[in-house]
């Protein structure tokens, strides 16, 4: 989740257990000990454009991590700022703990994958239940959890942990349905369904995007989930075939290595770009919801040497006209013509 999501999530958890002399206190080492874990994004290599990939919601947003990270925070808040206003150290290790303890369990219920069982496993648990950004699952909170301090009253916590259970719930509803629409759709077409993934488009749980696999194909569709479904049709588009489609690759060189580190990070929602055939897309990522153009991907090159890595790029192309014909999905106002 963005990282204002992540602190204030921190700052509800830690007032549950808040006393009203050190309310606002344990608010804020809540909130920062919340987005603490996204410091991974400092892990980078100009040699290595990958890097940053890998270690992005690893080791620091596992839940065997949680107590040293939360020790960590604790030391630096407490020689920063809470000893200074009298608040001990066991105190400020607790909101800590709290506070950390949410942000990678948080990140997993988005669709980006999030390392939660390193260094047991490195699968990326993504349940698909919210955008990495939304207003309207991140402002309640915010008003709840700023009325909590202002009053200092956790009845205005409890609001706010009310409101993400809610939220969550009826994301989960929205997301079963989008499954079951998306299946009885493909088997209308007379489609063989190996899988399907939905989640919810940027901003909102109203527009999902489902893609659903056949032998050969990813199927990509934009869902509005209304009281009556609307289906906003895509186009269909191969999957990644390496043998195929970079027979020049040499299975020993440092591409071959990252375009199965980057299949990994995309759980294998890998096509080519209709556009150009060097560079690789993780389609589960798109401006539109019914688009194969991805927003980030890998671009190979057969003139470098063994020893190169790939080129990791990103794709803004029109974004500004794709976020309105998204608003117009939410509002029903789309033409799929």
């Amino acid at each position: 989740m963005d990282p204002l999501t992540q602190g204030i999530v921190g700052t509800t958890a830690a007032q549950t257990v808040t006393k009203h002399n050190n309310f606002f206190l344990g608010s804020l080492v809540g909130f920062l000990a919340g987005m603490a874990p996204d410091l991974d994004v400092l892990i980078r290599s100009q040699n290595n454009p990958l890097l940053f990939l890998e270690f992005h919601r690893h080791f620091t947003h596992s839940i065997i991590f949680i107590p040293v990270g939360a020790l960590l925070c604790s030391v630096i808040f407490y020689f920063l700022f809470t000893k200074k206003f009298g608040m001990s150290f066991k105190l400020t290790f607790i909101f800590s703990l709290i506070g950390y303890s949410t942000h990678g369990l948080l990140d997993s219920l988005t669709s980006y994958g999030t390392q939660l069982y390193w260094p047991f496993t490195n699968e990326r648990v993504a349940l698909n239940l919210v955008s990495v950004i939304d207003p309207l699952f991140t402002v309640p909170i915010i008003i709840f959890a700023s009325l909590a301090m202002y009053k200092k009253s956790k009845q205005y916590t409890g609001y706010a942990l009310v409101w993400i259970l809610i939220y969550q719930l009826v994301s989960y509803v929205q997301k079963e349905r989008a499954e079951d629409y998306i299946y009885e759709h493909a088997l209308r077409s007379g489609h063989e369904v190996q899988s399907v993934v939905a989640k919810p488009s940027f901003g909102n749980i109203i527009v999902w995007k489902v893609i659903y696999s056949t032998q050969n194909m990813y199927h990509v569709n934009a869902i509005r989930l209304g009281l009556t479904p609307e289906l906003y049709l895509g186009q269909p588009i191969s999957k990644l075939n390496t043998s195929q489609d970079f027979p020049w690759l040499d299975s020993t060189s440092q591409q071959a290595k990252d375009l199965e580190k980057f299949r990994w990070f995309s759980n294998g929602y890998l096509a080519l770009d209709k556009d150009d055939q060097n560079i690789v897309y993780d389609i589960r990522f798109s401006s539109l919801p019914n688009e194969t153009e991805g927003l980030w991907g890998i671009k190979l090159n057969r003139d470098k040497k063994l020893d190169e890595h790939i080129e990791y790029i990103t794709n803004r192309r029109n974004d500004s006209k794709r976020y309105q014909d998204l608003i117009n999905m939410i509002f029903n106002k789309y033409d799929n013509k």
